[in-house]
């Protein structure tokens, strides 16, 4: 008899930026494996077609209008989903914005402060108002769970024009080793997924210079292409199972071996 050691069935997933692109893509990986899951997301039609999208997996999926810079907006979203769906288990801490500049020099102060609010500010509301209702979990006597960080490549090196970007991610990769030992002994882990270039709405905006990239990136990569999607899968799978249970503090590079090359 054969057994599944990558089941869900029971956790409850609240992922941020959900219903489209990366988030999308964890929030399908985790219904895939019978999770229910909560979308957070602006975009009203959006979430409901990723809600329907992910109804089809079997499990329960729940969507919410959360604008992530507040984090008043952000408080009161978590409470309700634990509310409505009676616990929580994991965060993927994914919203975000793209925003490319000339250079440092050319990078206005509202620039700065839009993506910092998104990028920054708002996964820090999520992972601290996520960590409330863990640990009070793990205080009543049921320890565990997982926070998953969307980072990005831009920690490990420079991508000219993106800064404020870098600025972000790379905080909030220190961030999760902080948490990570904090909340170890709750049995809380918090680990990152560092994506390479993949494929996605916010990275096709303008299709001319997606190909260029797309095309430098696949040459420089040992496996020969751009990321997609589906590639993220997996990875916010392990980390959200109980197969993760003494990983901790790391961060994943999913970027099909550009990194080492």
């Amino acid at each position: 008899m054969s057994i599944n050691m990558f089941d869900l069935t029971g956790k409850v997933a609240v992922i941020t930026g959900g219903n489209s692109g990366l988030g999308l893509a964890y929030a399908r990986g985790l219904a895939k494996s019978g999770a229910d899951v909560v979308l957070w997301g602006r975009n009203r039609e959006k979430n409901q077609q990723a809600v329907a999208a992910l109804e089809a997996f079997g499990g329960r999926v729940w969507s919410q209008e959360v604008d992530v810079s507040s984090d008043t907006a952000v408080a009161e979203a978590m409470a309700a989903a634990v509310e409505k769906m009676g616990r929580l288990d994991c965060v993927v801490a994914n919203a975000g914005i793209a925003s490319q500049t000339g250079g440092i020099d050319q990078m206005t102060t509202e620039m700065y402060h839009e993506l910092l609010n998104i990028n920054l500010h708002g996964a820090m509301y999520t992972l601290r108002e996520g960590a409330k209702h863990m640990i009070a979990r793990a205080k009543a006597g049921e320890p565990g769970g997982s926070f998953i960080i969307c980072g990005s490549m831009s920690i490990f090196y420079g991508v000219p024009g993106l800064a404020h970007y870098a600025a972000a991610k790379g905080a909030l990769n220190s961030v999760a080793k902080t948490m990570a030992a904090e909340l170890g002994p709750y049995q809380i882990r918090v680990n990152v997924i560092a994506p390479g270039f993949i494929a996605t709405e916010m990275t096709q905006a303008d299709p001319e210079v997606f190909k260029q990239i797309d095309a430098a990136v696949s040459a420089r990569t040992p496996m020969g292409r751009s990321g997609v999607p589906e590639d993220l899968e997996g990875a916010a799978v392990y980390l959200a199972s109980d197969l993760s249970s003494y990983h901790t503090g790391d961060t994943l590079i999913i970027d099909g071996g550009r990194y080492i090359s």
